[in-house]
């Protein structure tokens, strides 16, 4: 058998044993692999190079991989039936941070400079160590950082603020074409995408990406990146008009001298003002 046919064979083989192992252990990115795994893999992959091109019984090479496969499969099946062996052979955390002081001697224990943990805490985005709750090095080398309270970002649940629920959008144009079943399930049909295109001012063949969000707004993305598109303008037109109309009430009751008029006024305008408080986060 000539050289290169042989080659060709063994790489071949090596392939679908790689294929068999990973099915074999599961999936796992390389950022959540252990240092055992890391130096496992690594072990394979040379061992694999090794016998693909090595003078030696290709059958020997087989074996080692299929032994090493086994073994990790071995590790993570006991892994998951005793926490006492997951972290003899996974590891677990260690802490690095708590209430904003540095613990050194976990430091000095796992071999990290601080220099190394502040450069963890800057990808973070933090910057100073004692606003950090607790920082935990965790088995994969990953530093998991939690913030004090006060220095999280605001949410409008912290803010006790309701918002709208976000659904899915709908890509309704697509390459200059319109994708007819996202438009459907959007529940627009092509005379309203056409006179959206119309308000944009825009031709169908000029757009890259249309989308349809769940307030039933279309945001288009155009092959021109030089030429601005305006923002949808839908919702904050309607609490334009619904703030109008309030006034209307407002004006209409101050300038009625008919009592019954001015409190029907004056009482339809507080109803309408405490439905603008309501929606007003949603339509802004």
């Amino acid at each position: 058998m000539p050289g290169w046919v042989e080659v060709l064979l063994k790489t071949f083989v090596v392939i679908v044993l790689f294929f068999a192992i990973t099915k074999l252990v599961g999936k796992k990115k390389v950022g959540d692999l252990g240092l055992f795994e890391f130096l496992t893999s690594i072990t394979i992959a040379g061992l694999s190079a090794f016998i693909i091109i090595a003078d030696r019984p290709f059958i020997h090479g087989i074996i080692s991989i299929l032994l090493i496969g086994l073994v990790l499969f071995l590790i993570d099946l006991f892994a998951l039936k005793s926490k006492k062996f997951h972290d003899f052979t996974k590891g677990n955390g260690t802490v690095l941070i708590k209430d904003g002081k540095i613990l050194e001697d976990n430091l000095k224990k796992e071999k990290l400079t601080t220099d190394e943990l502040l450069s963890s805490l800057r990808q973070k985005n933090i910057f100073k160590y004692a606003d950090v709750e607790f920082a935990i090095l965790e088995a994969t080398g990953d530093v998991s950082v939690f913030p004090k309270k006060e220095m999280l970002p605001l949410t409008p649940k912290l803010l006790n603020i309701k918002v709208a629920e976000e659904k899915e959008p709908y890509t309704v144009i697509q390459d200059g074409k319109i994708v007819e079943d996202s438009l459907g399930k959007s529940g627009k049909n092509r005379q309203w995408l056409q006179t959206e295109l119309d308000k944009l001012g825009v031709l169908l063949e000029n757009i890259y990406v249309g989308q349809v969000d769940s307030y039933g707004e279309l945001t288009i993305d155009l092959y021109d990146d030089t030429i601005t598109v305006p923002s949808p303008q839908q919702r904050p037109l309607l609490l334009a008009m619904l703030k109008k109309c309030a006034a209307d009430l407002e004006g209409f009751a101050l300038a009625t001298d008919n009592k019954e008029a001015k409190e029907m006024f004056e009482k339809n305008k507080n109803k309408l003002n405490n439905a603008i408080k309501k929606v007003e986060s949603y339509l802004k």
